[in-house]
């Protein structure tokens, strides 16, 4: 059983993992450990998750810290990330 993951759900999934876990601004989350949780649930393991986590710092949604190991979300798109995960859950 193969199941299609869309890049804009995995997106969604990242945020979402940092949402639940309250990681805004200054309260961050280990990248490797992200990606590790995220990596059994996606196709291609971590490389795909990692892809998506960079689009999602060049969008702004996500703010790297400690020089990329650590990543929260940007307290100033809260109300751009919370409708992003809206809109990924009603499709």
């Amino acid at each position: 059983m193969s199941l299609h993951i869309t890049d804009e759900q995995v997106k969604a999934s990242i945020l979402e993992f940092l949402l639940k876990k309250g990681r805004w601004g200054a309260h961050y989350y280990p990248v490797d450990t992200m990606i590790r949780w995220l990596g059994k649930k996606v196709p291609r393991n971590g490389k795909r998750v990692k892809a998506c986590m960079r689009d999602l710092v060049n969008e702004g949604y996500v703010l790297i810290h400690k020089r990329g190991e650590t990543v929260s979300l940007n307290p100033a798109k809260s109300k751009e990330t919370m409708e992003f995960i809206r809109r990924m859950a009603k499709s």
